[in-house]
């Protein structure tokens, strides 16, 4: 009688079915695509070094194992080489190492044709390689996006989906779990690891008010967050596209380069038809020895490290980027920024946090500045304008009690009225008010001087003080322009704001040059004549007024964090932590790899030079012609992958 088979095990058999089914399938459509070529390439390596160890133990038959190995190895480039000549009508550098590899078997050369496929096939996987890395670095956000988010209404909570999440709804995210939607903290305070979407290697702290991103992973506190933006137009979003287009451009010293390949391959092959031909011909030089050397010339004359110089650097500068919180929507920015002469930066947003603080407080009368600051943060509790969340953000981080005005309004362009504990007040541009002795005049004046806005509180008995407020300079923007100027670019600043706001951000920023009071078409016309003057200009704005001097700019750099939409869509570089020391760090980057790229089209002639000039004079064998033209092809994209590091 046959065994029977109980249930659970039926069970456990269906489910191993399914783990071998997956696991094919996996392999067909992951693993396969990455590491296929390099695979099938160690496999032919195998096959070579077993014939060669074998050498007279096959009975002759060694040429079974390196034709095995040719087709192996040569499988995938022999395959892009036909589909270039028969889709594209286009011959390349893959077409021109099968014909030499072939030509090399033709004269009994089946060791070296083989070894000539081997290290052109562990090339080509190592290029895909830098591809991969590039991709796998750019695109690993997309595993990141939460497909479901928990909605808040009321004391209720419900699983949606992010797609059905609208601007203003709370949605609560727990410890572990990623933030669905971009949104600013309303409840909770926790660790947020944003390392993917801005390149931080430290979890940033958020609490009330803080601005979180979609696709970022909570740490191990609760949050709940008010949603800002829909979950097609979020950061997550806008990056994803960015992904998608920087995959698929190529730089045009790399389109070049192509064009370039399919002109020289064609020349190539005719001028070692001719070298065969002719000293026979014309030379009575014997047929095996010109054949001979029209296959070397074939090998040496290739293009191949010439043609690996550029693209596994760029991809390895691309990949690098991403790690470190620079996006580029394409290989071209990165070597564009090896170019740049000069950079010009906004101001607001940009060299400066885009939020306003206060610096100054002066006493006119009988109030303490802590008084001071107290009366003007409750009548300013109620008012919405930037200036105003200022001086109620500084009272409340001195913990400064408030207490609201009975009456209240806005007069647009002034400031506020209110009535607050029992007396009227005002609060506004100084001008508004009069009757502020000498010594308050010569105070206004002198924060006014350094750039400030200065705001003139008075009750019913007249001026009681003055605040002053500044937008802060980002810390970090004296190195950055300090960075710069030692490469010889020349830093100018371009902003829509008073000069003598401009000026003091300037001196503090360590910038000389600056143009002020510019509105968007003002600034385009500035970045043409810079671009003019000095040669490719790089712009970095954050606002929907940068847009079209971002555009108009041989690279726009836009600040990803805080940046408006049209700028994020506009610009070429997205600095995704609002870092502004990124925006050295990019142009280093473009000039290191672009340093690199230098190096390998030189040393990659170089090498061809030589080894042509070996085979005219008969100095140059076979082997050593493979050996060093495909050696050469490998070390220029090992030095490729350096900019990794």
């Amino acid at each position: 009688m046959g065994e029977s088979i109980k249930p659970e095990e039926t069970a456990a058999v269906a489910r191993n079915k399914r783990k071998g089914a997956l696991s094919a399938s996996r392999w067909r459509t992951e693993v396969w695509p990455r590491y296929g070529e390099g695979i099938a390439t160690l496999f032919s390596g195998g096959l070579i070094l077993a014939a060669w160890l074998g050498d007279g133990g096959f009975g002759g038959k060694e040429w079974i194992l390196y034709l095995l190995a040719y087709t192996v190895g040569g499988f995938a480039k022999a395959r892009e080489g036909v589909l270039a000549l028969v889709r594209d009508r286009r011959l390349d550098v893959n077409l021109l190492m099968v014909v030499a590899g072939m030509g090399a078997v033709g004269i009994g050369y089946w060791m070296e044709g083989a070894l000539l496929i081997f290290i052109f096939s562990l090339s080509g996987a190592l290029e895909r390689m830098a591809e991969w890395r590039s991709q796998r670095d750019l695109s690993a956000l997309m595993a990141m996006e939460p497909a479901w988010a928990r909605r808040v209404e009321g004391d209720r909570e419900q699983r949606v989906p992010i797609a059905d999440l609208r601007v203003g709804d709370r949605v609560l995210v727990k410890p572990g779990e990623r933030i669905p939607a971009d949104g600013v903290v309303q409840q909770g305070k926790s660790e947020v690891d944003q390392a993917a979407i801005t390149g931080e290697s430290v979890p940033a702290e958020k609490g009330k008010r803080n601005r979180v991103f979609a696709g970022t992973l909570n740490g191990q506190g609760f949050l709940t967050i008010k949603v800002s933006r829909l979950n097609r137009d979020s950061t997550f979003a806008g990056i994803l596209r960015l992904v998608e287009e920087a995959q698929t451009e190529k730089p045009p010293s790399q389109r070049k380069m192509e064009r370039f390949e399919e002109v020289y391959t064609g020349s190539v092959i005719g001028t070692a038809v001719l070298w065969i031909l002719l000293p026979p011909l014309l030379a009575g030089v014997s047929w095996n020895e010109s054949l001979y050397r029209g296959m070397v010339f074939l090998v040496v004359a290739s293009p191949c490290a010439v043609v690996a110089s550029i693209m596994p650097a760029v991809l390895s500068a691309m990949s690098k980027g991403a790690r470190d919180g620079l996006l580029f929507k394409g290989g071209a920015e990165v070597q564009a920024l090896a170019g740049i002469r000069a950079i010009a930066f906004d101001k607001t947003g940009t060299l400066t946090s885009g939020e306003m603080k206060v610096t100054d407080r002066i006493t006119l009368g009988d109030y303490t500045e802590n008084e001071l600051l107290r009366a003007a943060a409750s009548i300013e509790s109620l008012s919405e304008h930037p200036v105003a969340r200022a001086i109620v953000r500084e009272a409340r981080g001195q913990r400064i009690p408030l207490s609201r005005p009975n009456t209240f309004r806005s007069q647009t362009g002034f400031g506020v009225k209110a009535v607050w504990e029992g007396e009227c007040w005002r609060i506004g541009r100084p001008c508004w008010r009069k009757g502020r002795d000498a010594y308050g005049r010569r105070e206004e004046e002198r924060l006014a001087g350094e750039g400030k806005t200065v705001v003139l509180i008075s009750n019913s008995r007249g001026a009681v003080g003055l605040l002053a407020l500044q937008d802060r300079v980002r810390p970090e923007a004296k190195k950055v322009v300090s960075r710069l100027k030692r490469w010889g670019v020349r830093v100018v600043m371009l902003t829509g704001d008073r000069r003598t706001t401009v000026e003091a951000v300037a001196e503090q920023a360590g910038i000389d040059e600056v143009r002020a009071e510019l509105l968007p078409e003002e600034k385009v016309k500035a970045v043409k004549e810079l671009e003019v003057a000095c040669g490719p200009i790089a712009m970095v704005g954050d606002g929907v007024n940068d847009a079209p001097a971002l555009a108009a700019a041989s690279v726009g750099i836009a600040m990803g964090a805080a940046g408006s939409d049209t700028a994020l869509e506009t610009a070429r570089v997205v600095l995704m932590n609002d870092d502004l020391s990124k925006a050295a760090d990019a142009v280093a980057l473009g000039r290191r790899t672009q340093g690199v790229i230098q190096q390998n089209l030189a040393f990659a002639l170089a090498v061809i030079g030589l080894l042509i000039i070996a085979n005219i004079t008969g100095r140059m064998t076979l082997p050593v012609g493979v050996v060093g033209h495909e050696g050469s092809t490998l070390l220029v994209i090992l030095n490729g992958l350096r900019v990794l590091r």
